[in-house]
């Protein structure tokens, strides 16, 4: 796997491990098709700049994981990436095109999982799936949604109340509501928050069936461990910059948690 992150300004300020070589141009040789595209991101709040400077590239298949400590900009990225926020400047781009969130078709290729479920309490899961897939103008609803039921494990919960769902089937719901319409781009807010052990483990189980060489992952996380099992690349945010990034393959948990530590103590 090629190495495919940029520095947000300088090569000090961007990556400390120097060993993998740098952020290619996404014009680079026009061999590759990259699933999901950031180019020198940038969003400020005042005079504060939540996100400063950061570019990265996935291919089709990869999954990234970002941690960092409270305040560094990592839900404003991911809102950016999902179109639901404007960065400053910059670009997101999804297999090479830039991002139009007033089109419907390219809201299509991106689905989201906040770690606030948003669901409608009063509605059934089916009805909240029927809802989102009626929003969307998606045909065939009545064999998609069943299939996405049974894809999360919610098939016996077909006509309960999403208020009456435990947090860790509130998850689920909310990640099928996601995959509904067949995005090649899921970004993911916190999707371990609240959860039980067993719960947890249910939701990496369909988190990992992601990682089906099609769809382009990204998920921001404060849980380590949780976090890395996954990552095919890991990037800790601070300060609103990508700070340290890291093949996944090549950590492990302590190694990882000392780096992290280090890193969040000493960003620049």
């Amino acid at each position: 796997m090629l190495w495919r992150v940029a520095p947000p300004r300088s090569w000090a300020r961007g990556i400390r491990n120097a060993a993998h070589p740098p952020f290619r141009s996404p014009s680079w040789d026009g061999a590759l098709s990259f699933g999901l595209e950031a180019v020198d991101l940038v969003r400020s709040f005042g005079g504060l700049r939540a996100v400063d400077g950061v570019s990265f590239q996935l291919e089709p298949g990869e999954l990234l994981t970002v941690f960092g400590p409270n305040g560094a900009g990592k839900t404003t990225l991911l809102r950016m990436l999902g179109g639901v926020m404007k960065p400053n400047s910059g670009q997101v781009r999804v297999a090479g095109e830039p991002a139009d969130v007033a089109s419907r078709d390219w809201r299509h290729r991106v689905g989201i999982v906040s770690h606030q479920s948003l669901l409608y309490g009063q509605l059934t899961t089916t009805e909240n799936l029927l809802f989102y897939g009626r929003l969307f103008g998606l045909r065939h609803l009545k064999t998609r949604i069943p299939e996405r039921l049974e894809s999360v494990g919610l098939s016996d919960r077909a006509h309960q109340p999403a208020r009456e769902l435990s947090r860790g089937l509130k998850q689920r719901l909310a990640l099928a509501r996601a995959l509904l319409h067949d995005p090649e781009v899921v970004l993911l807010d916190e999707p371990y928050t609240g959860l039980d052990p067993h719960a947890s483990a249910v939701l990496r189980e369909q988190l990992a069936s992601l990682k089906d060489g099609h769809r382009t992952v990204v998920i921001v996380t404060h849980n380590i461990k949780q976090g890395l099992e996954l990552s095919d690349l890991v990037a800790i945010q601070v300060q609103g910059r990508f700070s340290s990034v890291t093949d996944a393959a090549s950590l492990d948990l302590a190694g990882f948690e000392r780096l992290y530590h280090a890193t969040v103590e000493d960003p620049a």
